[in-house]
């Protein structure tokens, strides 16, 4: 039997007293950990951990169900939420910045489930993604120069392929002076512009609606925002996203989860359908791809690395079918190649001061030493 708890509604950011971290058990050594990155319960006798991209099962166990009910129920407490018959799930964040789910019974049929996904306290740089083998040193000049000019970059991949840490790389490529605002379901990014106005949504709970993250992009455009940054497009709000990169809001980041490039503009166009406004598909199509310029898709691979394995620019249309053309591509035996394909959007960057090579994308060209600094 499943205690109920009744909390009140504190807000999700309060600081997790002790009794929680008292309560870690088995779980307290991998948390401390900077080499695990996820923490998977799957009830109370096995517990999985990525580390270094690869999952793997640990001897530690918690000693019974209880034991583990009781520090759900901690953490639920501490966030302000409650975790009971009626609310199975719970969906929330750390203190710092570590993005919690916890699932009970009767939904959870094995047993109690947590997943705690673990962010480093500090954002990775575009050099420690270049020297881990994420990027190689011409991608993240030439996505350095996509953000600085205000192209949509739109950044896609599967659960765990580095979407976020991509995210964050990106904007640091947005110049200081310009304002952001940035709309989370959970505050994970961490830009560090000094004209950051930062928004999470509240998921619905019993009388309370909550606050979507669709409400919050559609607030954002009163804001006075320079760029939007999404931290991930799910449903209705991919339609308000494209609406603003279309109408003043060049250079607007957001991540898609997708399985490729190619998946992505179908997921796009689910999204949309889903903002319940009827459109026919062609228009949809025509919208995509006249806002989203260029795509940069992530992966985990099989070696558990996690790496940018393709980007592409879209752009146009022939038929009813978007057009789009690799740019970069990763593959484990050629490593990372340009494709040689100049994007039409390269034009741009002369107007926003870059002076960027005319020999980029030939096989030869090599990225002068400290490019990225002048940018980043």
């Amino acid at each position: 039997m499943v205690d109920n708890i009744s909390v009140s509604n504190l807000p999700a950011s309060q600081k997790v007293p002790n009794t929680w971290q008292s309560q870690c058990g088995p779980l307290q050594a991998f948390l401390e950990d900077p080499t695990v990155t996820e923490i998977m319960v799957n009830g109370a006798g096995k517990i999985f951990v990525e580390q270094k991209g690869i999952i793997k099962k640990t001897p530690a166990r918690f000693d019974n169900e209880q034991n583990l009910l009781q520090l759900l129920h901690a953490i639920a407490k501490a966030m302000g939420r409650p975790l009971d018959l009626e609310h199975p799930l719970l969906d929330g964040r750390l203190p710092d910045g570590s993005r919690i789910n916890c699932v009970i019974p009767p939904v959870a049929v094995d047993g109690p489930s947590l997943t705690i996904r673990k962010f480093s306290r500090e954002a990775l740089s575009y050099q420690q993604l270049i020297a881990s083998g994420a990027m190689d040193e011409r991608m993240a000049y030439f996505l350095s120069c996509c953000v600085q000019s205000k192209i949509n970059v739109l950044v896609s991949g599967g659960t765990g392929s580095g979407k976020t840490t991509l995210l964050n790389v990106l904007s640091t490529f947005i110049p200081q002076h310009e304002r952001i605002v940035c709309i989370e379901d959970t505050a994970e990014l961490k830009l560090k512009n000094e004209n950051l106005v930062r928004m999470e949504s509240r998921p619905p709970l019993d009388s309370d609606p909550g606050v979507s993250i669709r409400t919050l992009v559609i607030n954002a455009l009163r804001m006075r925002p320079d760029r939007i940054v999404v931290g991930e497009c799910r449903g209705a709000e991919a339609f308000d996203m494209l609406t603003a990169m279309n109408t003043g809001h060049e250079g607007s980041l957001t991540t898609v989860h997708s399985n490729s490039a190619r998946d992505t503009l179908r997921r796009l166009e689910t999204m949309i359908l889903l903002s319940g406004i009827e459109i026919p598909y062609k228009i949809i199509r025509q919208n995509i791809s006249a806002t989203i310029n260029l795509i940069v898709h992530a992966s985990r691979c099989a070696d558990g690395q996690r790496r940018v394995v393709e980007i592409v620019e879209v752009g146009g249309m022939e038929g009813d079918v978007i057009l789009s053309q690799e740019i970069f591509k990763w593959h484990s035996s050629t490593g990372f190649k340009s494709m040689g394909f100049v994007p039409g959007f390269v034009r741009h960057f002369k107007e926003k001061g870059i002076d960027f090579p005319a020999d980029f994308f030939m096989d030869q060209y090599t990225v002068k030493q400290n490019s990225h600094k002048k940018r980043a």
